[in-house]
């Protein structure tokens, strides 16, 4: 099948990025000299995928130079702060094709995009043990089968997905029918895909360990860059480390507060050589636990 199009998903809040989320979209964040989503443009642009839009929401305004220095088409997804990632593709639908559907945040040290592709797949890698991620079987057809959140010596959902265009047409179909229904607000695609296996046929693309790479907070991305050790990029970080007069290395941790209303990243608490403490992003200082 010859690939129409990527979509890049970068609408969410990444609140497990916090602070550096609340200054910028993950997806915007450099790792190791290139901003993400820019470098995963150019890898498909590389593989002869020209045709890229980019489904914004939190902080859209700041994707919009893509436009320009890319030729990217971006699209809003209006629901982003009450729905899960399945907003981004119903926002994406009508340009669901043969369609790689990315996250903008996945950094590859290969490419792995091609001009053409065999079939529906998703990425994964492999677990020597246990992991918490989502686990994937696959039948003797080389379809997955089974899906479970947990599992050990497995291979995992890590990175892309391509979507056939006979998968994307049963994809949407599914989620037009069950769009409004409550329980699907919080619901990644993935676990829509979960509960309808028996006709959404998608296979298992293995990648090696150093192939794909995904940071879900400051202190994985540590580990990978290391430049993030002592210059977190953090207007906020950098207060606080000069507050507790310590290197911004010493703040780990990081773990969001939400509000009980909204639900949205009030602040976060963090640990600092072996003490605990809390910053109020409202207030634009550190807390006791007690105001959070």
């Amino acid at each position: 099948m010859k690939v129409d199009n990527a979509i890049i998903m970068a609408a969410g809040t990444s609140s497990r990025f916090v602070p550096l989320c609340c200054e910028k979209p993950k997806a915007l964040i450099e790792v190791k000299g290139e901003v993400l989503i820019e470098r995963q443009i150019r890898q498909l642009k590389d593989a002869g995928v020209h045709a890229i839009y980019v489904v914004t929401g939190y902080k859209a305004e700041q994707f919009a130079y893509l436009q320009d220095k890319f030729g990217v088409c971006l699209i809003y997804n209006p629901e982003y702060e009450i729905r899960n990632n399945h907003a981004s593709i119903w926002a994406a639908k009508h340009v669901l094709k043969n369609s790689y559907v990315c996250s903008a945040d996945n950094y590859f040290s290969i490419n792995p995009f091609e001009t053409e592709v065999d079939s529906a797949y998703y990425a994964a890698k492999y677990a020597d043990g246990y992991t918490d991620e989502w686990c994937m079987g696959e039948d003797t057809a080389g379809n997955i089968c089974s899906v479970s959140i947990g599992g050990s010596h497995s291979w995992y959902m890590l990175g892309h997905t391509f979507w056939s265009k006979e998968f994307s047409e049963i994809f949407l179909s599914i989620l037009e029918k069950e769009y409004n229904f409550p329980e699907t607000k919080g619901k990644l695609w993935e676990k829509i895909f979960m509960e309808h296996l028996d006709t959404l046929k998608m296979k298992i693309r293995k990648y090696q360990d150093n192939d794909i790479f995904e940071f879900d907070t400051l202190d994985e991305l540590r580990l990978f860059d290391k430049t993030y050790q002592n210059d977190t990029r953090s207007k906020v970080l950098k207060q606080i480390a000069a507050t507790l007069k310590v290197s911004e290395s010493k703040i780990i941790h990081i773990v969001p507060l939400k509000s009980d209303k909204e639900n949205r990243v009030s602040g976060f608490t963090f640990e600092c050589e072996n003490c605990y403490y809390a910053y109020s992003l409202a207030k634009g200082r550190l807390i006791n636990t007690e105001e959070s």
